[in-house]
Formats: structure tokens, sequence, C-alpha cells
């Protein structure tokens, strides 16, 4: 597997970047080739930081970086030289077979749908993020790339959605729920009333509506939503996970008997705190373009970038474009 990496995308660029990278080299069997795409003396000296130099690994220049505050349309089309524009590049030209970003979310959108191209019949990519509950993780589909969506984009992010559960994270029969307000068939916007009905008359294991507080109960394999709606429950739910993680410290550290009782239950909290811990579900792939593309959050880690790299390979493993390219000319045929 070859992996572009857009190494100078994130909020710790590029030294958590190249640091992931070099421990997917080392540690993934199936990464033959990781290309680190970037200026390339900042990469190269955190490569000589880490240890990096291997056959495995290749540094591709770009001379220009995307800015998180930049506007992804007019820096994609301004900024051909971009990092993330030079990743989506490799993916074109058939030199890599996957490309990872942990920048600016909107601008490997835009480029990916510029110049790889939407899968026969796909109207609009979306952006799948693995979501953690009590039991089992789930979909969130669309955590962010569309902000205005119809019936007709919400039930192909369904069909999406339920096979990245199938093939990626082995669901023979993912259950799908539309978020709503309330469970009832009539509750909701007109467009989420719409995109029921759609849904009810669609091949998928479609549950109906489901509400904020059945998202973590681990009942559903799939929630599908616009992306406005899909970032903030990606967001609130991280911040959330950070200030109980926060509360709990704080409280366990408050007496000399507290302190006695977390150490007691160390073992318990660190496996709560890895079911919590986002990067460890690797990145949230853009599904719907003629390509395997994987975007990470700004703030991740060397850990949350070696999982981003696995579960996109796992994604090519299993020839997800494929399976979606079936099922979006499935739906299509019955809507």
């Amino acid at each position: 597997m070859r992996v572009a990496v857009d190494a100078m995308g994130g909020d710790y660029a590029p030294r958590e970047i190249v640091r992931g990278a070099v421990h997917a080299a080392r540690e993934l069997p199936g990464v033959s080739r990781v290309i680190l795409v970037g200026e390339r003396e900042a990469v190269e000296r955190e490569l000589d930081a880490c240890g990096g130099s291997g056959e495995k690994l290749e540094v591709f220049a770009a001379s220009q970086v995307v800015g998180m505050d930049e506007s992804p349309a007019l820096a994609v089309r301004r900024k051909r030289d971009a990092s993330v524009a030079r990743a989506v590049d490799l993916v074109r030209d058939g030199e890599a077979d996957i490309m990872l970003s942990a920048g600016n979310t909107g601008a490997v959108v835009v480029a990916a749908t510029l110049k790889l191209r939407l899968l026969e019949g796909v109207l609009r990519p979306a952006i799948a993020a693995v979501m953690p509950t009590r039991d089992r993780p789930f979909v969130l589909i669309d955590a962010g790339a569309n902000i205005d969506s119809d019936e007709q984009l919400l039930c192909q992010f369904a069909v999406m959605g339920s096979a990245y559960a199938r093939v990626v994270l082995g669901r023979r029969n993912p259950l799908v729920g539309l978020l709503s307000i309330g469970g009832e068939e009539i509750k909701g916007s007109e467009t989420t009333k719409a995109a029921y009905r759609l849904l009810a008359r669609s091949d998928l294991n479609f549950k109906g509506n489901v509400e904020g507080h059945d998202l973590f109960a681990g009942h559903i394999d799939v929630a599908v939503c616009d992306g406005f709606l899909g970032n903030v429950v990606l967001k609130t739910s991280e911040s959330a996970a950070r200030a109980i993680g926060h509360w709990m410290r704080r409280e366990f550290m408050r007496t000399p008997w507290r302190m006695l009782g977390a150490g007691m239950l160390r073992g318990a909290l660190k496996a709560m705190e890895h079911k919590m811990d986002p990067e460890t579900h690797g990145g949230a792939p853009l599904l719907g373009v003629n390509g395997i593309c994987a975007i990470t959050h700004g703030a991740s880690s060397e850990r949350a970038i070696f999982h981003a790299i696995r579960t996109a390979c796992e994604s090519v493993d299993q020839h997800l474009n494929d399976t979606l390219a079936q099922e979006i000319e499935k739906l299509n045929t019955i809507l």
C-alpha cells in the first residue's frame, strides 16, 4: 500500500504527522511506501529527529500550505503547490493508493472532489466519523463535508455509511438511524421527513429516526445527518469526553482515600479511557470520491496518524470503493 501524507497539515505538523507516518511504515506490513508531502527541509528535519530514514519513506516537496482559516475553494485553486493538493495529485496520478491529511478539512474535500472526481452516481462526498459507544462504535455521516443536504443526499449518505460499517467495521446488516428531534416519522424538518420516506423504501436496515440520546447507547450502526449537525455532534462529543476525563482526575485527587481507590481502579480507568479516545478509531474517510482519502483531527498526535493510516489501508484491502459504487447504483434504481 502506498500512502501519501500531507505532512504540513495539522496543529502539530510536521512533527506528529511525520512520526505517525514513520510508525506506520515500520509497524504496518501492508504499507510498502509512505510519501511525506511538504516543505522538504522541515520534513527531513523531523525524519532525522525520529530516526525515520528508510527505503519505505520518501519526501515529496511542496512549497505551500493551506491554513486552517483559509477558504478551501480559493486556497485549492490558488495554491496549486500546497501539500494537501499535491497529496491528492499523487492518488490521482496512480503514485499512491491513499492520501491522508490533518489539515484544512474543506481543502481536502475540495481537492479530492475536483481532482479525483466522484464515484459513478454519487452526488456529493461525505465524511464518515467512527464514534465510540458503551458497546461498539457507530458511523456518523456526514460529519462535516456538506453543510446543507437534501433528502437524496441524506439517502446516499446512509448507503455509504452502511457500506462502510459492513466492509470496514464488520457489521453484517448495519442498523441505520436518521438523526432527528423525535423518534416518530412526523418529527423533524421537512428535509428529514422526506429523507425518512425515501429511506423506508430502500433496502437498508432502516430503524427510523433516532435522537441524540440514542447515539451512544449502542443501538445503531450508522447515524445519518447533514454535515452541519454531524460536525456539531462530533465536536461536542469530543469535548464532553475530555471534560469527563478532567472531572474524574480532579475528583480522584481530592483525598488520599480517593487516590488509593484510583490506584486500585487503574486498569478499569485505562480501559475506559481507551474506549473514549477518538484517536484509536482512525481517521474519518471521505466517502464517495474516486480514491481513498482519510481526514484526521487538526490536533492529531502520532498515534492518531498511525491509526488513520491503518484504517485507510483496511478500506483499500476490502475494496471499499467498489462496494460503494455498487450500493449507490442499487439505490439510484430504487429512488
